[in-house]
């Protein structure tokens, strides 16, 4: 049995034909940018998620970087104010922040795989202006705590939600939650398009407006530039692809809740490596399931002769990638550098079945390292 760490072409097969009407209907209407399948989409997502505005953008680089720059801009901060953002994350989040002329400040992750609100206190200076944090692998970071911290100091927060759509903390949507929020539609997301996209989500009308001029060439009207801004927007196609993929999210996300509950519930062998989140499945959406094993080379050249395919999330904390090792190599993040080296992620969709997620189970207990 092969079993693909991700299975794109059976996820896009699922929502077929409608997904191939509606390119075909965007294709005649010879309307390709700027036109009602954005608009459709972006009042539909800002209502899924419970904000006021949804902005639309060619990836979620581009929405993070757009969000902050838009924020520094309208709260007149300085070059090189500082951003507080989790040392391990994929490397976006911190290259948005580098973008903008802001400086990232590297946080520890704590056992959930989010910023540790613990020692965040401890970081923020005269300097501080936002903290980002990072929904990653589909696990929402304690909002709570984090804006009684950002509200006490007078900062923003800006959400990294590229990997969270669809998940809730409290009742309430990831992406609503902060100041902004930034989303991918990379195709690989729980929700995503058939090429690049992304969204800034926001209820703050001032900041919409900001980041809509600046992804428009840092022009409000046409030919008249206020800001030095630049070229970034989601096309027709891949509006009308999300526009259809949006309705279907929830019930997807349960499914990846349940494959991760087999896996929560069978896997027994802890010489391979630990459950997340204490076997908890209802508080993350799985867009990655984060397996850690100390002896993960070993466990992930096993699952491969098995036809398992899995993959790493990530090799390396931030502040030890070359691009910011000779900034902040010397510092130490113990739970970044262990995720760095164990984490292995096993594969999660909502087209797996549940007799693959059980054959995974049972391979990964007959393991000996």
């Amino acid at each position: 049995m092969h079993i693909p760490f991700l299975d794109i072409e059976k996820i896009t097969q699922k929502y077929q034909p409608h997904l191939s009407e509606a390119i075909v209907a965007t294709i005649n209407s010879g309307w390709y940018l700027n036109g009602k399948n954005v608009k459709e989409f972006e009042n539909s997502f800002a209502q899924y998620i419970g904000t006021s505005y949804c902005i639309s953008v060619g990836n979620g680089l581009d929405a993070l970087t757009l969000a902050l720059t838009a924020m520094k801009q309208l709260e007149n901060w300085n070059d090189g104010d500082e951003v507080i953002v989790p040392a391990f994350t994929f490397i976006a989040t911190a290259e948005a922040v580098n973008r903008s002329g802001l400086t990232p400040i590297f946080i520890d992750i704590d056992n959930n795989f989010t910023l540790d609100l613990r020692n965040c206190e401890q970081l923020i200076t005269s300097k501080t202006r936002a903290i980002i944090p990072v929904h990653l692998y589909g696990k929402p970071c304690n909002m709570r705590i984090l804006k009684k911290i950002a509200n006490d100091y007078g900062l923003k927060i800006l959400e990294d939600a590229a990997q969270a759509h669809g998940a809730q903390f409290e009742n309430k949507r990831i992406g609503s939650w902060g100041d902004a929020a930034a989303f991918s539609f990379y195709p690989g997301k729980n929700l995503g398009a058939l090429g690049d996209g992304g969204a800034v989500t926001t209820n703050n009308e001032k900041l919409a407006k900001h980041i809509q001029i600046l992804a428009n060439y840092g022009a409000e009207n046409k030919y008249y530039h206020t800001y030095q801004g630049c070229n970034s927007r989601l096309d027709e196609i891949q509006a009308a692809v999300l526009s259809i993929k949006l309705t279907q999210l929830d019930y997807d996300n349960k499914r990846r809740q349940e494959i991760a509950q087999i896996y929560a519930t069978h896997i027994n062998n802890t010489a391979a490596g630990n459950i997340p989140y204490t076997r908890d499945t209802t508080q993350s959406v799985f867009h990655i399931y984060p397996f850690m094993s100390p002896t993960r080379e070993k466990l992930q050249s096993y699952l491969a002769r098995h036809d398992i395919e899995t993959l790493i999330h990530y090799p390396l904390a931030l502040h030890k990638q070359i691009v910011y090792n000779k900034s902040y190599g010397y510092l130490s993040f113990p739970y970044a550098e262990r995720a760095a080296k164990e984490e292995l992620s096993l594969p999660i969709s909502p087209v797996m079945t549940n007799d693959e997620a059980l054959y995974i189970t049972e391979i990964i207990n007959k393991f000996i390292p």
